[in-house]
């Protein structure tokens, strides 16, 4: 297993960040919150280092670093068109802030109507729930007890009536890691002229895209899922979408002639993309994007399974520890677990304040899927929503989600699962915290008061 590790060309800023731990003493800071935000690539950092003396207005100025910043601007374009595999003749790339925004953009220039219908899936990053509900109504694709569900659940969805429109569908599971089968279930929407779109936030990072052999129409990422934490996404979508009709911004740069009465807007993907662009972003973003193509991914995806295999047995080997989600098929190196008898929030408090392990608790952004992990009943779903309203986040329901990505080593994860063992053998030690005045467990001498790190 130990040979299938890969260490990355291009390492991330921030691994050699020591962070407090209770008893005193400083350890290596653990990240395994990776799904949530990933830390910038050398690369990407030193191609920002690079364009920031020519950084200038885009699309608006007659000099030479205006000139030059517009023409890295609409680089970054065709780099992200590469990286998804879309055709530059049918397709356009913006650059929206994060995935949240383009799929709000998105849904908001499909021009659905309020009994159109959005076949997604229980799933669904919040991301891909809330823009489709705005706009249109739902039919959801549930899931099992595994937190899965098959081709076929989606076939039968997209064959009631009436057709829906769109099948908003993830690539992969930012809970559980678990990676749908995408080219099967794009072909049974394009067969029915469905339109598909994608949330590739989760799976950008850790596997190749071709939006062309999938049958995907449109496809949206952020860039800090993908070492970019710059400010940018993307959102990959057919041009004809956006070569008519009206913005979800209007402002400047999406005109081309405005007075009191009229506008003549500009054309895509100017017309989409109103105010001040992100340039910077966007170079990040793509600098990450060639990156990513550059290096291949034979050994990360071979890195990957050997990340897998070693976060199942790791917490195989914990006791009273439970898995939420599958534990075979396609998966990302993602773990979502809870430990008997420890709230889940103390749980990722005690892998901090203790281990220096950076985890994620919670809901994930994906509280139906959540719900159903969970095994949550009507009342306790009900019961949630009025504690969350009142503030009780040391209350809430949820569990603690391990991510790793290309930066993680297989040391990382057996200090994981060392963590997690002397946890489940040191119950007691839960009295050295208390929840704070955010709803959070932290300990309660005040001891580790948040700070900056040191490298």
């Amino acid at each position: 297993m130990a040979n299938a590790q890969v260490v990355p060309e291009s390492p991330l800023v921030g691994a050699d960040v020591v962070v407090p731990v209770l008893g005193g003493g400083q350890r290596r800071y653990v990240d395994l919150d990776t799904a949530a935000t990933s830390s910038a690539s050398a690369r990407v950092v030193l191609a920002v280092q690079e364009f920031l003396p020519w950084y200038s207005s885009v699309h608006r100025g007659a000099g030479a670093k205006s000139q030059y910043a517009s023409a890295r601007y609409e680089e970054a374009r065709a780099s992200l068109l590469a990286f998804v595999g879309a055709d530059p003749a049918t397709h356009v790339v913006l650059f929206p802030r994060n995935t949240t925004e383009a799929l709000n953009t998105l849904a908001f220039r499909l021009d659905l109507r309020p009994d159109d219908v959005v076949v997604t899936t229980a799933v669904e990053h919040h991301a891909n729930l809330l823009p489709w509900r705005r706009h249109a109504r739902l039919r959801v694709v549930d899931v099992d007890a595994r937190g899965t569900f098959t081709v076929d659940d989606v076939v039968a969805a997209l064959d009631q009536r009436p057709a829906p429109r769109v099948l908003a569908v993830t690539g992969a599971s930012n809970v559980t890691g678990w990676v749908p089968d995408l080219a099967a279930i794009a072909a049974a929407a394009r067969a029915r002229g469905v339109f598909v779109v994608v949330d590739a936030a989760q799976l950008a990072p850790h596997r190749p895209i071709d939006v062309t052999a999938l049958g995907v129409d449109a496809i949206a990422l952020s860039g800090h899922k993908v070492h970019s934490p710059f400010g940018a996404g993307a959102l990959v979508a057919p041009r004809r979408l956006f070569d008519r009709g009206e913005p979800m911004l209007v402002g400047g740069g999406a005109v081309k002639a405005v007075s009191f009465d009229d506008v003549v807007w500009a054309d895509a993907p100017d017309r989409d993309e109103a105010g001040s662009p992100n340039v910077l972003g966007a170079v990040a973003l793509a600098a990450a994007a060639d990156e990513l193509r550059a290096a291949g991914w034979t050994r990360l995806l071979a890195h990957e399974r050997a990340l897998v295999a070693a976060l199942d047995a790791e917490l195989a080997s914990v006791p009273g520890l439970h898995r939420y989600g599958p534990v075979a098929g396609d998966r990302l190196p993602v773990a979502c677990f809870g430990l008997d008898g420890v709230p889940h929030a103390l749980l990722a408090a005690r892998l901090s304040a203790e281990f220096a392990i950076g985890v994620r608790n919670g809901c994930f952004c994906a509280h139906p899927y959540m719900a159903r992990l969970l095994a949550l009943t009507d009342e306790q779903v009900a019961q949630f929503h009025r504690d969350a309203a009142g503030a009780e986040r040391h209350l809430l329901p949820g569990a603690v989600r391990a991510s790793a990505n290309r930066a993680t080593t297989l040391a990382d994860v057996a200090a994981l699962g060392s963590a997690l063992r002397v946890i489940a053998a040191t119950p007691e030690l839960a009295a050295r915290y208390a929840v704070d005045g955010h709803g959070s467990y932290a300990p309660s001498d005040g001891s580790l008061v948040p700070g900056a790190p040191s490298c």
